[in-house]
């Protein structure tokens, strides 16, 4: 608690340490979101499989059925569009990309004005 005071009072002014605090929520929030997508798909599969045995099903079929990845696959889309609001899209461009693009382009822009 005294921590949280001395780094508020230290950041207050220029608001560092809310948004330090916001992005610390929402990877919380995500990590949370990634135990209970794992926790809730494993036993919906579960179930799943279990019911699609008991209908006569082999093994192998009911876990390589559509079904029992279709919950997967939507909402790993879900969580994908989340770990790129958390992460931003230099987790998956890489954090210089901008840069190294706007070079490219200055450059390939510097080559065209040299051939005229």
């Amino acid at each position: 608690m005294e921590l949280t005071m001395k780094m508020n009072e230290k950041y207050k002014d220029d608001g560092l340490y809310f948004r330090a605090r916001h992005r610390a929520e929402r990877l919380r929030k995500f990590y949370f979101h990634c135990i209970i997508f794992l926790i809730v798909n494993v036993v919906i599969s579960l179930f799943k499989v279990n019911r699609n045995v008991n209908n006569g099903e082999s093994f192998s079929d009911a876990v390589w059925d559509l079904d029992t990845f279709i919950v997967w696959i939507i909402w790993g889309i879900v969580l994908l569009i989340q770990t790129i609001s958390v992460f931003g899209l230099p987790f998956i461009l890489g954090k210089n990309w901008e840069e190294d693009k706007l070079k490219q382009f200055m450059d390939e822009d510097e080559s065209i004005n040299l051939k005229k």
